[in-house]
């Protein structure tokens, strides 16, 4: 059975946008291409720790190396790179905050980039190395900035994506959420629009 994983990253959780947008997508997915298994990792209530010099040099120990701290800090990414692995498919809920994408997202980024595992450099430029098969990223915004030198979410996530392997991103965008009743309307509209052509 196709397996999605679902992060949300709003300071929210399930009350966000972003998250309930998100939501209607893997539903309207599952709509179209049958049953699947859904792993949900809340990073408001699963925080990841954000990267220390610590944590960061603890990937480059050898395993029989490792303090007990060590192996703990190093056994939290492999869990997450694993999790991330066993996906076909990424879903990602993600809210705009001050122009970029919220730190705890930043964190798990963090955790889940490491050389020879996700990703390696090469003579022609780094290789990813993960195998899911494709991204799908729900955005919502107070303000609208696709196509302005503002959003900078957009070429962020799928650079990093695309630098992991995962080539195929897409995005579905809910922008002016908080420009008065009628700009949030329209804006949860257009994204339900986006989500239903994305699903199919």
């Amino acid at each position: 059975m196709t397996q999605i994983l679902f992060l949300s990253t709003s300071l929210h959780s399930d009350a966000a946008s972003s998250s309930q947008l998100a939501t209607q997508f893997i539903e309207a997915w599952q709509g179209r291409h049958g049953p699947a298994t859904v792993v949900h990792r809340d990073l408001a209530s699963q925080p990841v720790p954000h990267l220390t010099a610590d944590r960061f040099a603890a990937f480059a120990v050898p395993a029989d190396d490792r303090t007990p701290e060590q192996a703990a800090d190093v056994a939290l990414s492999d869990a997450l790179i694993a999790e991330l692995r066993a996906a076909d498919v990424l879903v990602i809920a993600l809210p705009m905050y001050n122009f970029g994408i919220p730190s705890t997202l930043k964190a798990y980024i963090d955790h889940v980039a490491r050389a020879g595992i996700t990703f390696r450099y090469t003579e022609n430029g780094p290789v990813g190395l993960l195998p899911v098969r494709k991204a799908f990223v729900i955005a919502t915004r107070g303000g609208r900035y696709v196509g302005t030198p503002r959003d900078t979410q957009t070429p962020y996530i799928r650079e990093f994506l695309n630098f992991v392997g995962i080539d195929a991103v897409e995005f579905a965008y809910a922008e002016g959420m908080a420009m008065g009743p009628d700009g949030r309307d329209a804006a949860l509209r257009s994204a339900r629009e986006s989500i239903a052509e994305l699903a199919a």
